[in-house]
């Protein structure tokens, strides 16, 4: 059986049933003669929106591949084969589909594959099997998008007109069963109070996802249940998935402060979704048919999680660089041994790599200790003009620079493969904003919802060279608290808690404070905390003074 079927729209009813006689047919523009997947009203090499349909082939070669281990949806069984295929017309038009082999490790980067279509009601799945016959192909390395950076258009920095004043976190937990707005207010109620605040000096609420995460447990609901519950009567609200990564938030309430709008901007981010999953609380996506470009050309694939999406972006850099999953292990190793002198994480018990190594697979090549942990908790940062500094209980932290600019295809599956997608553009663009480098980091916090994302945000922010992580990292010392460059002290998401980017900008706080305990890293004035895994992503530069 396969994932929910999609919703046959007038944009896209034609690509889930021309399987009805043997044919693959993808939108065209009529113009040009570009071909463009998913389908869309206007072409983006001419710009035209006259569009028809083209036949193709079929053939294609894998570009992406993981082998899902792990049962998302109860119809669909463990094991199966999820690709990410480019078309022969056009490696750049990609589908993602279920490879149909009887041995999956028989797939690989470069295969070659052909179209099989599957009726299921009304929709004709294309699915993909081996060419016979043709073996594995080279595939053409992604071209470099960084150059394409903006540099700074003026002289004059948001950064400069902002601090960071405070920071807050709540319980935090596997499966608290607390309603989420009592974490959220929790959290903000310390942040407050770290920054010498009261609520009657916040005119600002920032936070993400907004409304729209909380029947997922992604969010406390929004600004509107926060400001309803304080009773703040604030000058300015933001609240949207669509940022610059979780961090996003923060980043919108600096411009709001910068631009005078707001004094002191209190940004939270909270997450229950343990809780929410135990009280039965998410939709079941089985349900239904399923619609829009991110759910209905993955879902019926059983592309269900994030795991199986950089689980292929992660095959795809172990095939061009000849990584393995030992460089993986050693960032999960090393975040294990840091959340062991952090009280408030979530697993603390040591790990080794053997330990890493005999964990059950989820999506290859990720296993247990490659993914993050989900949990209950909030955080909140405030954000408060920088000429507020002298009236603050503690010293606020300074903001360097900002990184956000989009250089690739928001896609999981059309733009960059050999790494997170998302990463590249923010990296980039940070190091214009700024006269300090990689040389002046002392501590890195890196998002790691999934240890190829902190691979990625490493060699992104250029502590290395593209497809060097593996070397940089070599037995891990490197990255350890007392390395070269400490990564994640706190433990990272993948053993201190899934608190989605929020608490990487805590624990960069609390180490250029020199309040992080036993996990402190001598000599911290700047950090680098990045945010993001897989949506447009962001990075800051935080320093001490």
């Amino acid at each position: 059986m396969p994932g929910p079927l999609p919703r046959l729209t007038p944009e896209s009813g034609f690509f889930w049933t021309s399987g009805a006689d043997g044919i693959l047919r993808i939108q065209r523009c009529t113009t040009c003669g570009a071909l463009r997947h998913p389908p869309g009203p206007i072409c983006a090499e001419c710009r035209s929106t006259e569009h028809g349909l083209a036949e193709v082939s079929g053939r294609a070669t894998v570009l992406g591949v993981t082998v899902n281990h792990h049962r998302w949806l109860p119809d669909m069984e463990p094991p199966y084969v999820i690709a990410i295929v480019g078309l022969d017309e056009d490696p750049r038009i990609r589908l993602t589909t279920n490879i149909v082999v009887d041995d999956p490790t028989e797939v690989v980067i470069g295969s070659r594959v052909r179209v099989i279509f599957e009726q299921h009601d009304d929709v004709w799945l294309p699915l993909f099997e081996p060419i016979p016959g043709e073996g594995p192909v080279e595939v053409v390395p992604e071209q470099d998008v960084r150059p394409k950076v903006r540099p700074m258009r003026t002289t004059k920095k948001f950064e400069d007109d902002v601090v960071l004043s405070g920071v807050g976190a709540s319980r935090i937990g596997r499966r608290l069963m607390v309603d989420p707005l009592s974490l959220t207010i929790e959290a903000c109620q310390r942040a407050v109070e770290d920054a010498g605040l009261s609520f009657d000096d916040i005119d600002g609420l920032s936070t993400y996802p907004g409304e729209g995460g909380y029947a997922t447990g992604h969010s406390e609901g929004g600004t509107t249940p926060v400001e309803e519950a304080l009773r703040l009567n604030p000058t300015w609200i933001n609240g949207a998935p669509e940022t610059p990564g979780q961090a996003g938030a923060i980043i919108a309430a600096m411009l709001a402060v910068s631009a005078g709008l707001c004094r002191h901007v209190l940004c939270y981010r909270t997450v229950w979704e343990a809780t929410s999953a135990a009280l039965d609380a998410r939709a079941h996506v089985g349900d239904g048919r399923v619609d829009g470009i991110y759910s209905s050309y993955r879902a019926p694939f059983g592309a269900m999680s994030a795991a199986n999406h950089i689980g292929m972006f992660a095959s795809n850099y172990f095939a061009r660089f000849g990584a393995d999953r030992e460089v993986l292990g050693r960032i999960a190793v090393n975040a294990r041994a840091n959340a062991g002198l952090n009280p408030d994480a979530i697993y603390r018990d040591p790990m080794t790599m053997e330990d890493y190594f005999g964990a059950r697979m989820i999506s290859t090549p990720f296993g247990l200790y490659d993914c993050d942990v989900p949990c209950d908790g909030a955080i909140a940062v405030i954000v408060s003009a920088a000429d507020t500094a002298g009236d603050l209980r503690v010293r606020p932290v300074r903001v360097e620079a900002v990184g956000t600019q989009i250089l690739e295809r928001v896609s999981w599956d059309q733009g960059t493969l050999s790494h997170e997608p998302q990463a590249m553009g923010p990296a980039a663009h940070l190091w214009t904003r700024t006269s300090l480098s990689q040389a002046d980091v002392d501590v890195a916090l890196l998002y790691d919802g999934f240890t190829f994302n902190c691979l990625t945000w490493m060699e992104a922010l250029g502590f290395c060279g593209i497809g060097e992580a593996t070397d940089f990292i070599g037995d891990g010392t490197r990255i350890a608290l007392s390395g070269e460059l400490p990564l994640n002290p706190h433990g990272g998401q993948l053993s201190a808690g899934r608190t989605h980017g929020f608490g990487f900008v805590a624990e960069a706080m609390a180490q250029l404070r020199g309040s992080a305990g036993e996990r402190q890293v001598t000599g911290a004035d700047v950090v680098v905390v990045s945010t993001g895994g897989g949506t447009p992503g962001s990075c800051l530069l935080l320093r001490s003074s």
